[in-house]
């Protein structure tokens, strides 16, 4: 039961009559009427009056209150920035992540949203200026060492009318999470992330798998098995390096089954081995 409720079945108690003395005691008006009196009484005369579930008193507030409260929480909904979005795109090396988030991003620019997109400064591959896909789709970008310096750079006001932020090698950026959270949560921005999800060993690669949990969308791509064409999930290393972030193209890197990737690697692994061995036996031979 209601606050007002409660008031009403209170106040329309024969004993409680002398609280509105212009009504008679023993003819009372219609229900209706008592009952718009009664509540009109108890919105226009702030009182404390005893509840009877809890036996502490209660404040009833005027109507003027109760809309300067309403105008007070319109006027804080309205200062509040737009609620953001984080959408991530993962898979395997030539699954077209890159493709993908440019597409998203051209969608947005039509759409009449602002939109600007960043990569690793790291992947000078076709240039520092521009996000290139392999099959050659071109769009013009901010090359950072880190996310957090991008508002700077892109100018405070300028930052303020950004609608859509697209990152792409996400997998470079150490405060990648913290980045997309910020910009998500309390800058109203969508935010728009590509990268790989698994290095060559098919462990986490950087901070793409981290802001998952704040994601809106996951979008997992597959690639084509470059041995035997069935999808392809992982991505297979083709030289010897060992170290994890080695950036390279088709020349380093295959897209490949999860057949092929076992075996390929098996058979790299094995070739590694042989060529430690032959390099020991030369050493001793020296």
């Amino acid at each position: 039961m209601s606050a007002i409720t409660r008031m009403k079945a209170t106040f329309l108690n024969p004993k409680f009559s002398p609280l509105f003395p212009h009504l008679p005691k023993t003819k009372y008006a219609s229900f209706a009427h008592l009952s718009r009196i009664t509540e009109s009484f108890i919105y226009n005369n702030p009182i404390r009056f005893p509840s009877n579930l809890s036996g502490k008193s209660t404040l009833f507030l005027s109507n003027s209150f109760i809309c300067s409260s309403q105008n007070r929480n319109l006027q804080m909904e309205a200062s509040r920035p737009p609620s953001g979005e984080i959408h991530v795109i993962v898979g395997p090396m030539f699954a077209g992540k890159t493709t993908t988030l440019l597409r998203r991003i051209q969608l947005e620019s039509s759409n009449g949203r602002s939109v600007a997109i960043i990569k690793s400064s790291k992947d000078t591959r076709y240039g520092l200026d521009s996000v290139v896909t392999h099959d050659g789709m071109k769009f013009p970008c901010w090359a950072l060492k880190n996310l957090s310096s991008f508002r700077q750079k892109f100018g405070l006001e300028a930052y303020e009318q950004l609608d859509v932020i697209g990152i792409d090698e996400a997998q470079f950026f150490e405060d990648l999470y913290d980045f997309c959270r910020e910009t998500a949560d309390h800058d109203g921005k969508t935010v728009i992330v590509a990268g790989l999800d698994g290095n060559y060993l098919r462990k986490k690669f950087g901070s793409v798998l981290d802001i998952i949990p704040l994601a809106d969308s996951v979008t997992k791509l597959t690639a084509s098995c470059e041995i035997c064409g069935k999808r392809a999930f992982f991505t297979l290393r083709k030289t010897e390096e060992t170290q994890v972030e080695l950036i390279g193209g088709a020349d380093v890197y295959m897209p490949v089954c999860r057949h092929h990737y076992v075996s390929g690697q098996v058979a790299v692994e094995a070739a590694r081995h042989v060529l430690e061995s032959q390099k020991l036996e030369c050493g001793s031979c020296t």
